[in-house]
């Protein structure tokens, strides 16, 4: 169960993005706003990782580490591309869609990717209590996004952006998730990606104007995206993932459309329809479901929830 929590509570961290772009100044693009998140935010997660790797030296200087070849080196590099590449993405969604719609479809999408990919990689099927609680936020996700953007129709590249934020999502858990198998600690882990994610995304910075850091709201914005959405919710999600299957962790990160959405009704005032109100109500209960069948006994197959 500890681990299900650390995963939800990194969903609603991660579900406070939109909404903090979307109450930032004028002049913000997606390219510069993921750029700052990831140049902040990654350079925290690797003094983070840094400092723990010392102070695990310091209590077990003899403990035996797994050796970095080839595919550690290559599964962590993949992360930072990944992490990377959804931001501009999933800010992509979000400003063409809207905060609710552009969260739901990145994140719905997002669960379905890692299962496949698993299956594919495990050549088994996932578990019961995945599929039935997968499919029932599933459900919730499209009545959501139905029902989410109003009378207007969403915008064909803002889906694609989403969709597009969820593979890379998808790709990053399943990455984690081996090398959490391979023997690696969660903080070498996500220290690694945010390290290398924050070296990608230095080019992003000159993709637009950044004058909008000079203003109060920006500097606010810049902070809590950068420090809150990054290292505080990747070290909780990478944590939460060590005792779950990638698939499962990124069906309990759909707590972000739920905390995405809520905001957007708060904070931002969008309008969601009766469909989408049922919608959340269903994708909160795929959650619950999941969350559920945690409690069950420790199940070896790489689909079931264990806490």
């Amino acid at each position: 169960m500890p681990f299900v929590i650390a995963v939800l509570a990194a969903a609603v961290l991660f579900g406070t993005t939109g909404t903090s772009q979307a109450l930032g100044p004028e002049g913000t693009t997606p390219f510069t706003v993921g750029g700052v998140r990831l140049v902040i935010g990654g350079t925290a997660l690797a003094a983070l990782t840094a400092a723990a790797a010392w102070l695990r030296r310091r209590r077990n200087p003899g403990a035996a580490r797994p050796r970095a070849t080839a595919r550690p080196v290559g599964l962590m590099a993949l992360t930072a591309v990944c992490l990377t590449v959804y931001q501009p993405l999933f800010f992509l969604g979000t400003s063409l869609n809207g905060v609710a719609v552009g969260t739901v479809i990145a994140l719905g999408s997002s669960p379905v990717i890692a299962g496949v990919i698993e299956g594919v990689l495990h050549r088994r099927l996932p578990s019961g209590i995945w599929m039935s609680a997968t499919a029932l936020a599933t459900v919730g996700v499209v009545l959501l996004g139905v029902g989410g953007g109003g009378e207007v129709a969403a915008d064909p590249v803002g889906v694609l952006g989403s969709i597009g934020a969820g593979a890379s999502f998808a790709v990053l858990a399943v990455a984690q998730r081996r090398l959490l198998d391979d023997g690696w600690h969660p903080f070498t882990v996500v220290g690694s990606m945010g390290g290398g994610s924050a070296v990608l995304a230095i080019p992003f910075l000159f993709a637009g104007d950044l004058s909008w850091l000079g203003e109060p709201r920006g500097v606010v914005m810049a902070l809590w995206l950068g420090l809150a959405t990054v290292p505080v919710a990747y070290a909780l999600f990478t944590g939460g993932l060590g005792g779950l299957s990638a698939a499962a962790a990124a069906t309990l990160t759909l707590g972000e459309p739920l905390t995405a959405s809520g905001l957007g009704l708060a904070v931002l005032h969008e309008q969601l329809a009766p469909l989408a109100i049922a919608g959340l109500v269903v994708l909160g209960a795929g959650l619950a479901l999941l969350a559920r069948g945690s409690r069950a006994p420790r199940d070896p197959e790489p689909f079931a929830v264990e806490g």
